[in-house]
């Protein structure tokens, strides 16, 4: 048994409940490394860094694939040091990062001062691109990833409530943190907005995870759930994997590919939609406080969906759960397509909602129940790589096809037959196991 600065196993209560709070803490502090908080600050810096928005989204782009690249790496860190080593150092680093951004307009000025204007576009999308990849790789990346786990191996058969709850707090946050984010820049500067959340990310979040993070229970003498919970059925739902699989084994299985892209597509999705979503509304004749509002009813949904979803998880085979997600995709792909004022923007909150609300739930608990949790960092770590170039490429698809057609109708219709056929590639996405089936 680990030991531990205070004694886990005597506490009044199940310390798993205490890893649920940790791991939403550890979520939302990733804020600022996802698209809903970096999308508040994107017209700041093309105002005063004097940037395209093309030249930004390709800039985010880039610096987001960089990311997706090495996340695997901080996987196999993740199996190997454990959540509070690599959430710790997540902080830490996601506050440098921060810091780092608020100053670069100084860095540009300064880099232009060494190599002249004439260099200057080319320095500040350099800066640009190396900003982006630190806050996507330490904040949605392992922060996010390392967080999610934790709960994940916390839990067995009550992962499906645990996911819920997180879930459940982090989509309010995620939702409010727009808000936040924008009265701190009114009453600040957008530069002094991202130290403030450096020192709160970096110091005292860090702190945080450093004396409430803990990897598993079985290092405290505990059990996952708190509790022996019987199976009563013995066709039954199964709540864990015949062995740990590899990655390498993981990947031979149709499910894993299927889960894999439609949490990737979804967020490819949401957050192109988030990143244009002002252009978006203005193209089809709508005006931005119109657009900002589809965030706070679209998360009401998402709430009812998370606890429900999270409710039936532990009863349920996930690919049924699966199916109702992208049915939510599609609704909103359908709302983005026919876009205007009126019924299109309902089909967008209600198809963004029932998706995000399937999504926490769907992309924590498929992975230890289909294939164990000795392995979890790098199989969740090369799902969340491809969610975090689905990330990356979306904002600049979106650009691209509003280009080529002169609107975003396309890019509603090509999200829409890429979700119909992972709709269809569903039906076979039971828990098999490689081999033996749920």
């Amino acid at each position: 048994m680990k030991k531990s600065f205070f004694s886990i196993p005597r506490f009044p209560f199940f310390y798993g409940n205490i890893i649920i709070f940790s791991g939403i803490i550890g979520i939302l502090a990733s804020t600022p490394g996802q698209t809903i908080g970096v999308s508040v600050f994107t017209d700041f810096l093309i105002r005063d860094l004097g940037i395209s928005r093309e030249n930004l989204s390709i800039a985010y782009m880039f610096g987001t694939l960089m990311s997706s690249f090495v996340i695997i790496y901080v996987g196999r860190f993740f199996d190997k040091f454990g959540a509070r080593v690599t959430s710790v150092i997540a902080g830490a680093m996601l506050g440098l990062s921060l810091f780092y951004l608020s100053a670069v307009e100084n860095i540009v000025g300064f880099l232009n001062d060494i190599f002249g204007v004439a260099f200057s576009e080319t320095i500040t999308f350099i800066v640009l691109v190396l900003g982006f990849f630190l806050i996507r790789f330490f904040g949605q990346g392992s922060l996010t990833m390392s967080s999610r786990n934790m709960v994940m191996k916390w839990y067995e058969k009550r992962r499906g409530m645990a996911s819920a709850v997180m879930g459940i707090a982090i989509s309010f946050g995620f939702s409010y943190a727009p808000k936040f984010f924008d009265t701190l820049i009114s009453a600040y500067s957008w530069q002094v907005t991202w130290q403030i959340l450096a020192v709160g990310i970096g110091i005292i979040f860090a702190l945080y995870a450093f004396f409430t993070f803990r990897d598993n229970p079985q290092g405290f003498g505990l059990i996952p759930d708190g509790k022996e919970i019987v199976q009563k059925k013995k066709d039954g739902i199964k709540y864990k994997a015949n062995k740990d699989y590899t990655l390498k084994e993981a990947k031979r299985s149709l499910s894993f590919w299927v889960f894999n892209l439609t949490l990737t597509v979804q967020v490819l999705y949401i957050t192109a939609l988030t990143f244009h979503v002002v252009d978006i509304f203005n193209a089809a004749g709508m005006d931005r406080s119109e657009a900002i509002n589809i965030f706070l009813p679209s998360s009401i949904v998402a709430v009812t969906f998370q606890l429900v979803s999270g409710y039936l998880a532990d009863f349920i085979k996930l690919k049924y759960l699966l199916f109702v997600q992208l049915i939510g995709m599609i609704i909103s792909m359908t709302g983005l397509y026919f876009l205007a004022a009126g019924f299109p923007i309902v089909l967008i909150i209600v198809g963004n909602g029932v998706a995000s609300g399937l999504y926490g739930v769907v992309s924590s608990v498929t992975w230890p129940r289909y294939y164990g949790t000795k392995h979890l960092g790098e199989i969740s770590g090369f799902n969340m790589s491809w969610i975090v170039a689905g990330s990356a490429i979306g904002p600049y698809l979106f650009s691209l096809l509003k280009d080529f057609s002169g609107s975003y109708e396309l890019s509603g219709l090509v999200m829409l037959i890429i979700t119909m056929v992972l709709f269809i590639l569903t039906f076979k996405a039971d828990n098999v196991n490689l081999a033996k089936p749920e």
